[in-house]
């Protein structure tokens, strides 16, 4: 039985109508018709023999089948675009702005940076580390090409990696429970924060009193403020320090929801730098928090 090939500019555009999530945005980005874009689809699950979207609201999101096509897809781009650029001597050059939360930068993320720098000699990467909220105002001001962050704030197109469970961290050896009458002491990263909002909502929504003994706008004075007990958090278990501890329903804290983590990158074809890069942030987002996650090309709820 002879497989048929994949079209590239079909999985060019199945990726693009994956981001915008809509074949008509798609096709404006691309530069082709509605009509064309989606005959390319056609052909692509016509060969795959799947679905690859179904409608949700006024947009598409991925199948199953659809998910996986786009894993497939990227890598494929990526090997043609590598050897496309090795075969005409190209060496991968430019630069690179990149920005990510402390979560990252405090943990694994910069050694895989780092190799990349190591890698990638000809490539300059700036990297920007910073609160959620203010990367994407940077990204949107044209001062950095790629971010890396917790949520899809108020973009459209975030491409979405994986999804993470929040937690409830506190000091060790101290008891938590919250009692009657006694607001519950809480640790908090500085407005505007996703993570401030999802904890102080869940304890408001739980009924459980509480107020604001610590802020900070640094992740290292909030992991030293937990520690030395002067109160608890909510936030994802990515660069914890270990002599923290992950608090739960156990202690009588309410549930707490989870955060979806997302690549988003200025508008416009990317180049082979950026393109490498991303490459890396994947692949080590994927390694290092294997189990506790899905990775996926879907968007971010």
């Amino acid at each position: 039985m002879t497989l048929p090939n994949l079209d590239m500019d079909a999985l060019r555009t199945l990726i693009a109508a994956d981001r915008l999530g809509s074949l008509n945005r798609a096709a404006d980005r691309i530069g082709r018709s509605q009509s064309a874009v989606s005959q390319q689809m056609r052909k692509l699950e016509a060969q795959i023999g799947q679905p690859l979207f179904r409608r949700q609201g006024r947009g598409l999101v991925p199948t199953e089948a659809g998910e996986l096509m786009l894993s497939y897809a990227r890598r494929i781009l990526e090997l043609n675009d590598e050897a496309v650029g090795a075969i005409r001597g190209a060496a991968i050059e430019g630069a690179v702005r990149f920005g990510l939360p402390g979560d990252f930068a405090e943990s694994w993320l910069p050694v895989a940076l780092g190799q990349f720098k190591r890698t990638h000699p000809g490539v300059r990467v700036d990297i920007v580390v910073d609160g959620n909220g203010a990367l994407l105002d940077r990204l949107d001001g044209g001062e950095l090409d790629i971010v890396l962050a917790m949520g899809r704030g108020h973009r459209t197109d975030a491409e979405h990696l994986v999804t993470l469970p929040m937690a409830w961290i506190g000091p060790p050896g101290v008891d938590v429970r919250p009692r009657a009458g006694v607001p519950l002491d809480l640790a908090l990263y500085k407005p505007p924060c996703l993570f401030r909002k999802a904890g102080t909502d869940a304890l408001d929504k739980a009924g459980i009193p509480w107020r604001l003994a610590y802020t900070t706008g640094s992740l290292q004075s909030l992991w030293a403020g937990i520690a030395g007990g002067l109160g608890m958090t909510a936030r994802t278990m990515v660069g914890v320090p270990p002599t923290l501890r992950q608090l739960g329903e156990r202690d009588g804290l309410p549930p707490l929801p989870s955060v979806d983590v997302c690549l988003h990158a200025s508008e416009g074809d990317a180049p082979a730098a950026l393109v490498s890069l991303r490459r890396v942030v994947v692949d080590t987002l994927t390694a290092n928090l294997a189990g506790a996650h899905q990775v996926s090309g879907r968007h971010a709820a």
